[in-house]
């Protein structure tokens, strides 16, 4: 008899939809909005200079409203640069996501998002030297995949199996990022990639350090 290590899925939580649908609805309008005959191309670029990560912004930058030096950190997360590179990193989202709802719960995923991607902003300002904006939620993507590692290393460790496939996971995701970086030809925010990695699985051993540890919903007396 084999052992699953997976816990059961369970169908999309309000949380994991509506960050997804902001997402979908911020790239949507801006799509339509830089068709010819609309005209307004300047919303993309509105929302990519207001919510945009500008590494710059940690030096000596001028800040275009108070507080955008922190806000960048993770609105930078709901934008997209273009349609495809959306819809890529939510149907990642949604897929990983499913398990991190049903460890954290609605609150704690929400949290994981938030955290995931300051981490991935945190190791592009760190990394990388780029003046370009960096946009996308590439970086809670990957802090998914390093909650999901670490929960299936606990798994495994509790059920004292090899943590072979775990760790071929992570190299594949070495693997995949640097046949990505040479399809974009260096375009990738890779640094974004790594810190969301680091951040999820850190967030995932703070949040839940043994396997009894998850999210537990309250049951309404009837």
């Amino acid at each position: 008899m084999t052992a699953s290590f997976r816990q059961p899925t369970t169908r999309h939580a309000p949380v994991l939809l509506l960050l997804a649908g902001v997402c979908a609805a911020l790239e949507l309008a801006f799509t339509l909005a830089d068709l010819p005959f609309v005209g307004l191309d300047m919303l993309r670029r509105a929302g990519i200079v207001y919510g945009g990560f500008w590494s710059g912004l940690l030096t000596d930058w001028e800040p275009m409203f108070p507080g955008q030096r922190l806000t960048m950190f993770v609105t930078y997360a709901f934008l997209h640069a273009g349609f495809l590179h959306m819809l890529f990193n939510m149907l990642l989202m949604l897929h990983l996501g499913r398990e991190a709802v049903q460890r954290l719960g609605q609150a704690g995923f929400a949290l994981l998002f938030a955290f995931t991607a300051a981490g991935g902003g945190a190791a592009f300002a760190l990394l990388s030297s780029a003046d370009a904006p960096m946009l996308g939620a590439s970086g809670v993507v990957f802090g998914l995949f390093g909650a999901t590692v670490y929960w299936d290393i606990q798994r495994r460790r509790a059920l004292r199996l090899p943590i072979g496939p775990a760790l071929r996971l992570i190299g594949g995701l070495v693997v995949m990022n640097l046949l990505l970086w040479v399809l974009v030809q260096g375009m990738l925010a890779w640094e974004a990639h790594l810190g969301g990695f680091v951040a999820g699985a850190l967030f995932a051993r703070i949040a839940t350090p043994s396997l009894t540890h998850r999210h537990r919903p309250r049951i309404g007396m009837r």
